[in-house]
């Protein structure tokens, strides 16, 4: 083969190369792309390789482009490297106080917190190996954070799990489930993170994960609470890996974050009043809140009283929008709540009716509101206030009479000579048992109006069945609808005749 035939051949493989080793790069860059869900620059490494045949003596010559993942201590430990931030995503002042610790987990899915993982003791770089990666050089477990700066950062905390195999099973196999706690000092008045861990796949040097908050805060900063990312299997020094740039945000914020506290004008009230009720809705955070929202549930019997609706804040009113669904009321306050000690008051009134003698009396109230240094939704509640309710002079309650009869005549009411019986059972739609006194008669006080429901128990009569009525079909049955309207009285008869005639049944 002359130089100019070599040339060409060489020029058409290397181009047919070109193009296989790009879309492999592709190829990877959006299956990366997919899992995150974010656009993050990995800096994978990719093995690529080709041969051609050198016409005229056979021969191959090999064509290879390569590199290789980098491994720690030959291939025995990987390292996810985080850091902590705080609520706003931005570095704490001081660090002191910190601490980090991976657990077990005790059941898989439920998120108990089990013993601390063992890992594989390290020692400082330049001594014997297996060597340490900062800032956790000794791979301690509780690892207490510093604020001494790792590539440019600080607040970061770092755990080498080990792919040895112990009892068959090494600390990144498939389904292994580990829980995150970091704490934060007291004096910050910051709350403790937990985040479960549990590894999803170990494939050519990429760990996946997923990683789902177990102390009820997102973990993303999109407001996620459940997220998946990638580790490499290489060196955290050269390539470290941000929980946030994973969109797992080991972010501390406040324990608590806002405050609604409820109050009533009484402390017990009856129909026909108007009480009154009062939020103080509280800035626990650092940060500015804004869309001030309460969702306030009132007890049965409540009315709320339209355009009763006041908000002030700072000693100026604010406007506030107000929706009705039932007994379910929204507020929305038009303002922001700055940090400190002022606080968003909002009164409102509502009437009190007969039907509120049935119900509770007790209002809950949920506030929620949105941080302006993350999208995080915060919330504080219910707050809860009883009122108790009296009858007072105003009763919705109705009365209900009626007598049980041998019915001669089969008329369905009692003339007569048509004798009472005693001892008959009636039973109620709420469950209530009557019984009949010597002269047949009952009566049943306080009762709830509304369409109720009464039948007879023929098995308490012995010798005794239900009497056909000649003129109304509805009383051919055992049981009886009765209407009661508020404070009403109502009535239901029932007619018996003996079940086997004698004399009785010939007069």
């Amino acid at each position: 083969m002359n130089k100019r035939s070599l040339k060409n051949t060489l020029q058409r493989w290397s181009f047919r190369f070109g193009v296989w080793f790009c879309s492999i790069l592709v190829c990877i860059s959006l299956t990366n792309g997919a899992v995150l869900g974010q656009a993050r620059n990995f800096n994978l490494n990719n093995r690529g390789s080709a041969s051609y045949e050198a016409l005229g003596d056979g021969s191959t010559v090999p064509l290879n482009a390569t590199s290789d993942l980098n491994v720690i201590n030959g291939d025995r430990l990987i390292d996810p490297l985080g850091q902590i931030l705080d609520c706003g995503g931005n570095e704490f002042a001081d660090y002191t106080g910190f601490s980090v610790g991976l657990f077990e987990s005790k059941a898989d899915g439920v998120g108990d917190v089990g013993a601390l993982v063992k890992l594989t003791p390290t020692n400082p770089p330049n001594t014997v190996v297996p060597e340490g990666i900062v800032p956790n050089i000794l791979n301690s477990n509780p690892y207490s954070v510093t604020n001494a700066p790792v590539n440019g950062r600080r607040g970061v905390y770092n755990f080498l799990l080990s792919t040895e195999k112990v009892n068959g099973k090494s600390q990144i196999d498939v389904g292994q489930t580990y829980i995150l706690l970091i704490s934060a000092p007291t004096s910050l008045g910051v709350a403790d993170r937990l985040v479960q861990l549990k590894i999803l796949s170990n494939v050519d040097g990429v760990l996946s994960y997923v990683a789902s908050s177990l102390d009820g805060r997102p973990i993303g900063a999109d407001g996620l609470f459940t997220t998946t990312g990638n580790v490499l299997i290489k060196n955290a020094e050269q390539q470290p890996l941000s929980l946030i740039a994973l969109q797992l945000n080991a972010a501390s914020c406040e324990t608590r974050e806002l405050q609604i506290i409820k109050t009533g004008d009484r402390a017990a009230a009856e129909p026909g009043d108007i009480a009154s009720y009062r939020l103080a809705i509280k800035n626990l955070t650092k940060t500015v809140l804004s869309n001030i929202k309460v969702a306030d549930t009132l007890p049965l019997g409540f009315n709320y009283v339209p355009n009763s609706a006041i908000a002030a804040f700072r000693g100026s009113r604010v406007p506030v929008v107000v929706t009705e669904s039932g007994r379910n009321l929204g507020f929305e306050v038009q303002t922001d709540l700055a940090v400190g000690s002022d606080e968003i008051q909002l009164a409102y009134a509502v009437a009190i009716t007969p039907d509120a003698v049935r119900g509770s009396g007790r209002n809950a109230a949920i506030a929620s509101a949105k941080r302006s240094d993350n999208p995080n939704i915060v919330r504080d509640g219910p707050a809860i206030f009883t009122m108790r309710i009296r009858p007072g002079i105003v009763s919705d309650c109705a009365t209900l009479i009626g007598r049980v009869f041998v019915d001669k005549n089969f008329d369905g009411e009692q003339q007569n000579g048509e004798p009472g019986v005693p001892n008959a059972v009636i039973y109620m739609d709420d469950g209530n048992r009557i019984v009949t006194d010597a002269n047949g008669i009952y009566s049943m006080a306080n009762v709830i109006p509304g369409s109720r429901t009464l039948a007879l128990d023929i098995s308490s009569l012995p010798g005794y069945t239900l009497a056909p009525n000649l003129y109304f079909i509805e009383r051919n049955s055992q049981s009886r609808l009765v209407r009661l309207a508020p404070g009403g009285l109502g009535r239901a008869n029932f007619g018996v005749t003996p079940a086997f005639r004698g004399v009785e049944g010939q007069k």
